[in-house]
């Protein structure tokens, strides 16, 4: 088992890489903004699950695929875009608006957590970040690996869920707002939308570097 000081160190770096914004942030905020928090919440687990297949991924050696073959890199790079621009594509075009109170949203749960999990593995970049932060952290003679990984990504997500859970209760409450005034009602879903597709455009033009 990892030693406390390994295991403080790696705390203190989760705390300040899920505090700064980036783009699961940026979707989280605004899934919990057009449809509450509860599609929040399923967005964050969508994507700890996908953290926790990346973490796997990457102490065991796969994620450096994308190191050694190039085209692998770009290949899951472009058919994540694909994906995103998908999804905002999807959402503008929709003509119900996402989030309205005592409705059940036009999105089903199920389909939300899977979206947060898809946008996570389909990004190469989470891949390499991955594969810098945690050889740094592991140590074989110290035991199980596996078990190591399974500690720091569990880690990783509770120290994300604290900073996301803000956001979510935030982001949610404005969103519950806008669907209260018919003027601003598509408001979060033109949004959604603009993320997805802003997300997309990101990935699309990300080097590996």
């Amino acid at each position: 088992m990892l030693d406390l000081p390994t295991l403080a160190l790696f705390t203190a770096a989760a705390a300040v890489l899920t505090a700064t914004p980036g783009p699961d942030m940026l979707l989280i905020a605004s899934r919990s903004l057009s449809q509450g928090r509860m599609a929040g919440l399923l967005t964050y687990a969508g994507i700890a699950v996908g953290s926790y297949l990346q973490a796997f991924a990457a102490a065991f050696g796969l994620s450096q695929l994308f190191i050694l073959v190039p085209t692998a890199y770009d290949a899951l790079r472009w058919l994540g875009a694909a994906y995103l621009a998908y999804l905002a594509w999807t959402t503008l075009r929709s003509q119900t608006p996402l989030f309205a109170p005592g409705q059940v949203p036009a999105v089903p749960l199920r389909r939300i957590f899977l979206q947060g999990l898809w946008t996570n593995l389909l990004n190469p970049k989470m891949a390499l970040f991955m594969l810098a932060l945690l050889p740094q952290f592991l140590k074989p003679e110290q035991g199980s690996i596996a078990l190591q990984v399974v500690v720091l990504a569990t880690i990783l997500n509770a120290m994300g869920f604290l900073m996301n859970g803000i956001v979510i209760l935030a982001a949610s409450r404005i969103g519950q707002a806008l669907a209260n005034r018919p003027a601003l009602a598509r408001l979060p879903q033109r949004l959604m939308g603009a993320v997805f597709g802003g997300l997309a455009i990101r990935l699309a033009l990300a080097s590996r570097g």
